[in-house]
């Protein structure tokens, strides 16, 4: 009965080893080591480089004239335009 957990832990532990490319040891931290860096100065630092260029320039624009008007909220859309609510759409009521 021991056995049998002893052997899905070993299993389980060869599988991640297998799983991490098959190191162990230092050299196995040494290689993630090198592909985390790798990988945060080829796609995470640039792109939170280009995230403050472009908040900086929309910074740069806000400030530049401060009585520009910005719109903030989307407009509503007419729901009997849109053909949310049934019935006569844009046309009006007249008495004879």
């Amino acid at each position: 009965m021991a056995s049998g957990w002893r052997r899905a832990f070993g299993n389980a532990r060869s599988f991640a080893g297998n799983a991490m490319g098959g190191l162990r040891g230092g050299s196995s931290l040494a290689s993630w080591a090198v592909a985390g860096t790798l990988a945060y100065y080829l796609w995470i630092y640039p792109s939170q480089q280009l995230r403050r260029e472009q908040e900086e320039r929309a910074a740069l624009a806000a400030a530049s004239d401060p009585y520009r008007y910005v719109e903030k909220r989307k407009p509503i859309p007419d729901p009997q335009v849109t053909g949310l609510v049934y019935g006569n759409k844009g046309e009006s009521k007249r008495d004879d």
